[in-house]
């Protein structure tokens, strides 16, 4: 039954990405960076809606009073990252719009990669890691200022559920140039959507936001290490079982 559950979900991503896509590649000729963003979020939010009717998964958000209030109030999101799921999940739980730092190279996904290119989005190339950083803080600056939150996964690719991987200081770096508070978010995806598995279970995903923690004055590396800190010490909390 799983096995079922979870092609029909692929299936829905499957026949929805390319019609989507194309509408936001051609939206893009007259519609806004915001509309844009919004527009994205819809056919995210079938995928999460998709994922609870098909595949049994329930969502459980605690820590919303800790968002920053303000339309431009500033905030870069470093969120756990375990699998797809929180791709998809953070943008429709968020009221601001949310630009992901990503590599040049997925633009050329077909379709999914087309429309991302077609966002005001943080896409950098890898092989300038010096110009690279300096395009980030620019570009973040830019959109921070706009009401445009960042999020960022600190630990650069997904992990397996139990264990810590290297959290690098690029989002702390980020925060501490444009002065922005880092929120820290803990995500229990892996509990239902496994890294890098195509069969997904029922079940219900945590998602604990923490309060913003200021970064000015801080030295990044140091700010990251209490980011790290109150993540890893929520997964512990929100998934006991995989830290056994």
């Amino acid at each position: 039954m799983a096995f079922i559950r979870s092609v029909l979900h692929l299936l829905l991503m499957l026949v929805t990405v390319v019609p989507w896509a194309i509408v936001m590649v051609v939206a893009s000729i007259w519609s806004s960076g915001t509309q844009m963003w919004w527009l994205a979020v819809r056919w995210l939010s079938w995928q999460i809606t998709g994922a609870r009717l098909l595949l049994g998964i329930q969502v459980r958000v605690q820590g919303y009073e800790n968002l920053p209030l303000g339309e431009k109030m500033p905030a870069i999101l470093l969120v756990k990252h375990q699998s797809t799921l929180e791709t998809f999940l953070i943008p429709t739980l968020m009221p601001h719009p949310l630009a992901y730092v990503f590599k040049r190279e997925l633009i050329h996904v077909p379709f999914f990669g087309w429309a991302m290119g077609r966002m005001d989005m943080i896409h950098i190339d890898r092989s300038q890691r010096a110009r690279a950083f300096y395009e980030v803080v620019e570009q973040g600056k830019r959109l921070l200022a706009q009401g445009v939150w960042i999020i960022m996964f600190p630990e650069g690719t997904r992990i397996p559920r139990g264990q810590k991987g290297n959290y690098k200081s690029g989002g702390t770096r980020l925060a501490v140039e444009t002065g922005a508070p880092v929120v820290p978010i803990a995500v229990t995806s892996a509990k239902v959507w496994p890294r890098k598995a195509f069969i997904k279970r029922p079940g219900v995903v945590d998602v604990s936001i923490g309060k913003p923690i200021p970064s000015q004055g801080r030295e990044p590396e140091e700010l990251m290490r209490e980011v790290e800190a109150w993540i890893e010490s929520e997964m512990h909390r929100l998934d006991p079982e995989a830290y056994k």
